[in-house]
C-alpha cells in the first residue's frame, strides 16, 4: 500500500512535468508557424486589387474580362555562391518564396513581371553556379499555368554595361525567352521589354541590335495607333498591332537627378535622397531616356534598380513607377504593385509585405514570456504579491 502510494506521488511530478513540455513545444510551434507561414496570409489578404475606370459602353461583365489583373515586383538578388551566407540565403529565399505563393493563391493574377536583377551574382555566375541558381528561381517563384510569368534583364543578370557579354545575354535569354524590344500584348494591352543596359548609345554590337529592335517595333506601334483613313506609305505593309500606347518594362529608371522628389514610406531614406544619380549606373542617361520616350509615347513606364519607390512624371504627362525591392536584404518593408490594366486605362496599388522588424518583435516578445512561464514553472520567479509581502513584513519588523 506505502509503495503504491509512494510510486503514485513519483508519477504526478513526471505527468506535469510532461504536460509542461507539451505546452513549450505547442507554443513554439505556434510562434514558427505564425512568423513564417500565416503572417504571409494576414497581411497579404489585406491587399485588393484596384478598380479601373472603364468607358461608358462597357458593363460590369465586360469590365472583369477586359482588366489584366498584373503583379510587378523588382529586385530579388537571390543569393550566389561567392557573397551569400548560407543562412542569410535560406531565410531571404523562404521569405520570397512564401510572399510570392501566397501572393499567387490569394490574387490570382494574370501575368507577374520581375523588373530585374533576379540574382545577385549573375554577372559572375559559373556555368554551374548559375544552373543552381536558376533551379532555386524556378522552385520559388514556381505558378500555375494560367499565371504567366514574364522576367526583365538586369545588370546584376548579366553585368553592368562594361561587364556585359554577347555569352551573358544570350545566357539569360535561353533561360527566361526574354529579347530586348520584345512586344507583349495580352488583352489589347502593349508591353514593350527593354533591356536598359544595352542603351549605353556606344556603337556595341549588343547595343546596336538592341537599339535596331526597339526601333522597328516603335515603327510598327506607331502605325497601329493611326487613324484607318489616314494615309501612310511607310504604314502599309506593316503589321498591324493592337492601337493600344504601350507601357515600358525596364530595369533602369529614366533620367532623373536623384530621389529628392520621391516621397511614401517606401520612398529612400532621407539621408539617401539628396545623392545626385549617375546617368548609365544608377539611371538611363538623357539621350536614351528622350529616345525612348521619342520612340515609343508610352502611357506608363515601370523600372526597378533603386531598390525605393518613386513616382516620376517625364514631359509632364508621362509617369514611372519605381519598384521597391522584393527582398528583406535590401529594405524592412518590401512591397510589390498590383495593377488593373485596359488598353486605355490603368490603375495601380502597392501591397506591402510584413515588416521584418515586426517579425522580430514578435520572435523577442515570444521569448521574453517563454522565460517568464519556464521560471514561473519551477518557481525560480517570485510572485509580484509574494515579494510586495516580504516587503510589509520587514517594514513592520522594523
Amino acid at each position: 500500500m506505502l509503495q503504491s502510494s509512494s510510486s503514485a506521488v513519483r508519477t504526478l511530478p513526471l505527468k506535469k512535468r510532461i504536460c509542461f513540455l507539451m505546452k513549450l513545444i505547442f507554443f513554439v510551434s505556434s510562434v514558427l508557424i505564425f512568423c513564417e507561414f500565416l503572417i504571409y496570409y494576414v497581411v497579404i489578404f489585406q491587399c485588393h486589387w484596384p478598380e479601373v475606370k472603364a468607358g461608358a459602353h462597357m458593363g460590369n461583365k465586360e469590365i472583369s474580362t477586359s482588366v489584366l489583373k498584373a503583379i510587378i515586383l523588382a529586385d530579388t538578388h537571390l543569393l550566389g555562391e561567392i557573397k551569400g551566407h548560407w543562412l542569410d540565403k535560406l531565410r531571404r529565399e523562404w521569405q520570397m518564396e512564401r510572399s510570392f505563393q501566397t501572393a499567387l493563391w490569394l490574387l490570382r493574377p494574370d501575368i507577374v513581371f520581375i523588373l530585374g536583377d533576379v540574382f545577385d551574382e549573375g554577372k559572375w555566375s559559373s556555368p554551374q553556379a548559375w544552373a543552381d541558381d536558376v533551379r532555386r528561381f524556378r522552385k520559388m517563384f514556381r505558378h500555375p499555368v494560367p499565371t504567366e510569368l514574364v522576367v526583365i534583364v538586369g545588370n546584376h543578370d548579366i553585368g553592368f554595361h562594361y561587364e556585359m557579354t554577347t555569352y551573358k545575354v544570350k545566357r539569360f535569354e535561353k533561360v527566361f525567352n526574354f529579347t530586348s524590344g520584345k512586344l507583349i500584348t495580352r488583352k489589347g494591352i502593349n508591353f514593350v521589354i527593354v533591356n536598359s543596359i544595352a542603351m549605353e548609345s556606344d556603337g556595341c554590337a549588343i547595343c546596336r541590335t538592341s537599339e535596331a529592335e526597339l526601333v522597328a517595333l516603335s515603327h510598327k506601334l506607331n502605325c497601329s495607333q493611326q487613324k484607318p483613313n489616314h494615309s501612310n506609305k511607310r504604314c502599309s505593309d506593316v503589321e498591324k498591332l493592337p492601337a493600344s500606347e504601350p507601357i515600358l518594362l525596364q530595369h533602369y529608371p529614366l533620367y532623373r537627378k536623384s530621389d529628392a522628389e520621391c516621397s511614401g514610406e517606401d520612398a529612400a531614406p532621407p539621408e539617401e535622397k539628396n545623392i545626385p544619380f549617375k546617368e548609365k549606373y544608377d539611371v538611363l542617361s538623357q539621350e536614351a531616356s528622350q529616345k525612348l520616350i521619342w520612340w515609343f509615347h508610352p502611357r506608363l513606364i515601370l523600372s526597378g534598380h533603386t531598390h525605393s519607390a518613386c513616382e516620376v512624371l517625364h514631359a509632364g504627362k508621362i509617369p514611372e513607377i519605381s519598384v521597391p525591392s522584393f527582398s528583406w536584404r535590401n529594405r524592412n518593408n518590401p512591397n510589390f504593385i498590383m495593377g488593373s490594366i485596359t488598353p486605355t486605362d490603368f490603375s495601380l496599388r502597392k501591397c506591402f509585405l510584413p515588416y521584418e522588424s515586426r517579425v522580430f518583435t514578435i520572435y523577442c516578445a515570444a521569448g521574453a514570456l517563454l522565460v517568464i512561464l519556464i521560471l514561473a514553472h519551477f518557481q525560480l520567479l517570485t510572485p509580484p504579491f509574494y515579494f510586495a509581502q516580504r516587503l510589509i513584513s520587514k517594514h513592520k519588523a522594523v
